[in-house]
């Protein structure tokens, strides 16, 4: 039995003139160089200069002078030094002296796929059979710098897409905070885990009162390097696990999903947040949380992550810890089975692994499901995305990886009530790159980092040589049952 998959027209492309602002700073020593110049400009000079820069870069961006103003205010530490005073410095100057400290990013000029579709928050006025769509992307710019944008569009009951114009504007997060804890309450924390008293006095003495993350990140790592006992590893792997959030990101409700980009923000991230894996998560309660696992990159290290958003404009960061936690293809089950999280892994980038959890950023124990077994797979296989609930199972899109690299796309069912158990999966691939898509960054690639299910239909789009993005659908009940009988 064949299976037939449809390819569709909608193509996504890397679009260079999608571009935001970021900080530029070359170094203390040429920073030094451009301040004393900018500021024996006379007041003619600076109006000039202000005035031609937003001529030329107002229109492309939204609230620029915002921008500025903030660059300049991180180079204050830079103006003390040539004793200007700021209070007293007029507001043009402050401008083009931001403006000199500012860049242009293109974010999606090198690349854009490896995309993830989930159902929309709003399902407001659609026709019968209709389900309006979020997709996003994994975008490549300019230093291999990956992110995460979106799209937002519709299909309809026959399987066909209908996107929303892009926006000509992009926009990184307007409010960027690390999230605050409270001593007092992570300490009774931490006494929960039964962390030895003397080493959360250890760790947590130098702390202020509220403190982020990345402070008590720095506190452990202090403590480490002084001490080095091989005893207290265990204990400061545990008293980390106890800090469950990273950061929060706002974007302004005036924004389109569309000029809405997740850039690194965090030193774990720095050279990329990538394979972002989003699903539609419904709780026990019946309400609705949206998750994305992802791979964080800083240019040495992956460490995986996972974000939260409920609305698409709000996105709460965590780490994730334990065992399991390890390596690249974390995929989120779309609820809790038998009273637990349930996650899909790749610990050791060959095979796949299915982990539970009490909790959703610490994950133990993980359990061999899929070894590669057939030709096409044979280097290693993951999953593309989290799994999707069907009457007869759970259905995983997967990956494998064959002769000279080729990347291909897959199935595999598994047993509702216990997702250890593997009822089927497909010997041959569901779809590899024909002669249009094998062409780009990566030959010979097809992957993808989630789909979904749509009036009978496996919707799948998928990224294209790490390069672009298209789209495909297959006729749900012929999938099954070919994975079913195993062929």
């Amino acid at each position: 039995m064949l299976i037939k998959v449809e390819r569709k027209p909608e193509k996504f492309l890397p679009n260079f003139k999608r571009v935001i602002l970021r900080f530029l700073f070359y170094s203390d020593e040429r920073a030094r160089v451009i301040i004393p110049k900018v500021m024996k400009s006379t007041d003619d000079e600076i109006q000039q200069s202000l005035e031609t820069t937003l001529r030329d870069f107002s229109r492309r961006h939204r609230s620029i002078t915002r921008t500025f103003l903030s660059h300049y205010e991180k180079i204050l530490h830079l103006l003390a030094e040539f004793k200007v005073d700021t209070e007293n410095l007029s507001l043009e100057r402050k401008l083009v002296l931001g403006s000199y400290f500012t860049m242009e990013y293109s974010i999606e000029s090198a690349a854009f796929f490896n995309p993830s579709i989930v159902e929309s928050p709003d399902q407001q006025n659609l026709e019968p059979g209709m389900k309006r769509v979020i997709i996003s992307f994994r975008a490549i710019g300019e230093g291999h710098i990956s992110s995460i944008v979106f799209r937002q569009g519709i299909i309809d009951s026959n399987c066909n897409f209908k996107f929303d114009a892009d926006s000509y504007f992009v926009r990184d997060a307007e409010i960027l905070r690390h999230h605050p804890y409270e001593k007092k309450k992570f300490i009774e924390r931490l006494k929960k885990r039964n962390i030895p008293s003397e080493l959360i006095e250890a760790v947590t003495g130098p702390l202020p009162d509220t403190f982020t993350y990345r402070q008590l990140e720095d506190s452990v790592e202090k403590y480490s390097a002084e001490k080095k006992e091989v005893k207290d590893q265990s204990f400061l792997v545990r008293l980390l696990w106890s800090a469950d959030v990273y950061h929060e990101i706002n974007f302004s409700y005036d924004t389109n999903i569309s000029e809405r980009v997740i850039f690194p923000v965090t030193s774990a991230e720095s050279n990329g947040i990538e394979d972002a894996r989003f699903v539609r998560f419904t709780d026990d309660d019946g309400k609705v949380t949206f998750y994305a696992t992802y791979t964080a990159y800083n240019g040495r290290e992956i460490s995986p992550k996972i974000l939260e958003t409920k609305d698409f404009y709000h996105f709460t960061f965590r780490p994730l810890y334990g065992e399991g936690a390890r390596n690249k293809n974390l995929a989120l089950f779309p609820r809790k089975i038998n009273g637990q999280y349930v996650m899909l892994s790749r610990i050791d980038g060959i095979r796949n692994y299915i982990m539970t959890s009490d909790e959703l950023n610490i994950w133990e124990k993980p359990k061999l499901l899929q070894e590669p077994e057939y030709p096409w797979e044979f280097v290693q296989i993951g999953n593309c995305g989290s799994p999707l609930e069907t009457e007869h199972g759970w259905l995983v899109i997967t990956h494998g990886v064959g002769p000279v690299r080729r990347y291909s796309l897959g199935a595999t069912l598994l047993d509702l009530n216990d997702p250890s158990i593997v009822i089927g999966r497909m010997k041959e691939p569901l779809l590899v790159a024909n002669d249009d898509e094998r062409e780009g960054y990566v030959p010979n690639v097809i992957y993808t980092c989630g789909s979904m299910l749509h009036n009978g239909n496996l919707v799948l789009p998928y990224g294209e040589s790490d390069y672009s993005t298209g789209f495909a659908t297959v006729n749900l009940s012929d999938l099954l049952e070919k994975i079913r009988n195993g062929k």
